[in-house]
């Protein structure tokens, strides 16, 4: 897909054409990872974070948020919640908590690995190379890392870094497509540690972050491409009341008319591009969309070229705590509830539920075809020569 007809369907009003994009992105879908929904189960073990993103309700200068931290055995029986549930998948995601070290996230995820047949995704901010290692040895098999947005100077501006951040970064391959993007923002340096350790990586960005223009929504999705992602994620920014965006003052400003709205259409169309920059990619209809539009976010995404839905499993005392931003849909359901509700979602969609772990067709090519070059089985570690590859 050229960059022209990115930014023509960015800049698209037409319902009529639209309808053409949702129908292509529906028969992309179908035709490369098919017709199931895969859930995954959500555990937000701790809402600690010492970063201070602009954006984020969790950011350390936030006062206001109580906070708290998982124990080990509350994890563990929300992971068997999930089983009980049918996941083929836990998401273990947190705020960069320095307290979730590499010996305690070791243990945990060898204990969930040994009691459950599940998936084990990773979502714990920037962490260092030794931990990512560990913890893929222990038996993670995914990690997500947005990077938000492609605009170097933006990221900057919304992403200030902690004092101990140049220590903590990998240094990217000289050549790859990860060197040269790193240089625009450096949490690509860390997916390339993560494609060089074997995880199935994950990555994307948010729409609509004030001073973010087409171009920079166009930048984004071909860096998708580029990346050979396995997993994408793309939701709207929501405006949280205890931050610095919040005050227009503080918004970067973008050119006239270029300013990205934030929007449930302007949602799907780059969920619908997603998919066509990566076909096999598995992408969610996220939380933050179905906070956009209550009544049928999620179902307008995965008709749109979404196949994952990540429900909620974290204990309702904790869930309200979790505020990245305000009015979260579902902040209220049981996990029991919550399963409910998205089958029969998914089921009037004429879709139905994925069974077991639900792998990214995208990696399994990927780890295929390299050990077949190698001679290894289809995990083993994709080779440097992959990259840069359309999903």
């Amino acid at each position: 897909m050229r960059r022209s007809e990115i930014l023509n369907w960015l800049r698209e009003t037409d319902a009529g054409r639209l309808e053409e994009l949702w129908r292509l992105a529906d028969r992309t879908r179908q035709q490369y990872v098919g017709g199931e929904v895969h859930l995954r189960g959500l555990i937000e073990l701790s809402n600690h974070c010492v970063r201070l993103c602009g954006y984020c309700g969790l950011r350390a200068g936030n006062t206001a948020l109580q906070r708290y931290r998982m124990s080990d055995d509350e994890v563990l029986d929300c992971a068997r919640r999930a089983v009980e549930y049918g996941y083929g998948t836990v998401v273990l995601q947190s705020g960069e908590d320095p307290l979730l070290t590499r010996e305690r996230m070791s243990g945990l995820i060898r204990r969930i690995k040994a009691e459950t047949p599940m998936a084990v995704t990773l979502s714990l901010g920037e962490r260092a190379d030794d931990e990512l290692a560990e913890w893929r040895r222990a038996g993670a098999d995914r990690y997500l890392l947005r990077f938000e947005t492609s605009n170097r100077e933006l990221f900057a501006r919304i992403h200030p870094p902690r004092a101990d951040q140049i220590s903590l970064l990998p240094q990217a391959g000289e050549g790859s497509v990860f060197r040269t993007a790193a240089k625009r923002n450096n949490r690509l340096a860390i997916l390339e540690t993560l494609r060089d350790l074997g995880y199935e990586v994950g990555s994307g960005a948010m729409i609509g972050i004030p001073g973010q223009t087409y171009d920079d929504l166009a930048d984004d999705i071909e860096l998708f491409g580029r990346l050979d992602l396995d997993m994408v994620g793309v939701g709207p920014y929501l405006r949280h009341p205890k931050t610095p965006l919040a005050d227009r003052r503080n918004w970067p400003e973008a050119p006239e008319g270029e300013q990205v709205p934030v929007d449930e259409t302007m949602t799907c169309k780059v969920v619908a591009l997603t998919r066509l920059a990566c076909p096999r990619a598995n992408i969610p209809a996220t939380t933050a969309l179905a906070t956009l539009n209550t009544a049928n976010g999620r179902e307008l995404g995965l008709a749109r070229g979404a196949n994952v839905v990540m429900p909620n499993v974290t204990p309702k005392k904790y869930r309200i705590l979790y505020e990245i931003y305000p009015d979260k849909a579902c902040i209220a359901e049981t996990g029991r509830e919550c399963r409910r509700c998205l089958i029969e979602r998914i089921e009037a969609l004429g879709r139905r539920l994925g069974s077991g772990r639900g792998d990214s067709p995208n990696y399994q090519q990927r780890s295929a075809a390299d050990g077949a070059g190698r001679g290894g089985g289809p995990t083993a570690a994709p080779t440097r020569e992959m990259r840069g590859k359309k999903c």
